[in-house]
């Protein structure tokens, strides 16, 4: 038990820090102003936020512009909207061989199909999933962290990982070999990988969304359903009429945050398939971006800026799009 003088001297000392510190805090509000002090706190990571994202997008859009294979600003020639027309440039958009770059065609197309097929897998079995897990089950709070810890991971050590699994001596192909299948190896085969490219990219990343989905299913008032019990009203028509509609913001989130990621794919399906393959099967935005940038002798900066500035222009429309949803169903 503290006696007083100690709890007196402990209180001083508390006073002599806490003078300390509020000394310099002081000097800057008597010299910005009251109003001003915010942004002396907000300083900080307002700086290191613009060095690390409004600084390379702004090199990137002036590499976009620019030809040459220079490092350097100063040793890049000034070219205009060439890049935009070099990618840009097709016959006939539906066949990327047309195009003057093919491989950056080749890249949105399939970049539009693992969309398609990734958002709709991973929207369904994470709402399934949340549905489940907001039932009273047995080990729930086990199951959720389970489902969720995916996301923890490394791409790569997820690419790793799969990739083990699928390989020809791999377990899935144990396991076929126990039920006399003859082994298959499906990473070499277009349609395999491109199957098990959107499997990995659910399993990954399903955890996230399902807590999202899952925080707004927690959050509709459960009066709802004891009227719809009262009402005996069926499962089908409770999820159709009250929980469905009533998640209709949070499905929007999940839909545009899983619209943006998966424009973004490269890091597990990279790993995954060996670089994109078989040939260019897997090979998407990002991935053309890296090898126009980095992955050849040649060093193309300005085209892969350009590249990056058109994904990054329908990146910010999607957000645009969810902006304004948003407003009109909370309106």
């Amino acid at each position: 038990m503290s006696t007083p003088k100690a709890t007196d001297l402990g209180g001083r000392a508390l006073d002599f820090v806490m003078g300390i510190v509020e000394a310099p805090i002081n000097g800057f509000e008597r010299l910005m102003g009251r109003k001003r002090m915010p942004y002396l706190f907000l300083a900080p990571n307002l700086i290191l936020f613009g060095i690390f994202t409004f600084l390379p997008i702004a090199i990137a859009v002036g590499y976009a512009f620019t030809g040459g294979t220079g490092l350097f600003v100063s040793d890049r020639p000034f070219v205009g909207f060439d890049n935009f027309r070099q990618l840009l440039q097709c016959e006939d958009y539906l066949r990327p061989g047309s195009c003057r770059e093919s491989l950056f065609w080749t890249a949105v197309w399939n970049t539009l199909w693992f969309v398609g097929f990734n958002v709709a897998a991973t929207l369904l079995v994470a709402l399934v999933t949340a549905l489940i897990l907001n039932r009273a089950i047995a080990a729930r709070g086990f199951f959720r962290a389970m489902f969720f810890y995916p996301v923890l991971l490394s791409p790569v050590v997820i690419g790793l990982i799969w990739k083990w699994f699928l390989d020809r001596n791999g377990l899935l192909n144990a396991f076929l070999q126990m039920l006399g299948v003859p082994p298959e190896i499906f990473l070499l085969d277009v349609g395999w990988s491109r199957f098990f490219v959107v499997v990995v990219s659910v399993w990954f990343h399903m955890g996230f969304y399902t807590l999202i989905l899952l925080a707004g299913l927690q959050a509709i008032p459960k009066d709802l359903y004891e009227a719809a019990a009262i009402d005996a009203a069926s499962p089908r028509r409770t999820l159709f009429r009250i929980t469905l509609p009533l998640l209709g913001p949070n499905l929007l989130v999940v839909l545009i945050l899983l619209m943006i990621r998966s424009v973004q794919i490269f890091d597990e399906a990279w790993v995954l398939t060996n670089g994109g393959g078989p040939g260019t099967a897997n090979s998407f935005i990002v991935q053309y971006i890296y090898q126009m940038a980095f992955g050849s002798d040649l060093r193309l900066f300005g085209l892969a800026s350009a590249a990056s500035v058109l994904m990054g222009l329908v990146l910010l429309a999607l957000t645009l799009i969810q902006l304004r949803l948003g407003r009109k169903m909370e309106s």
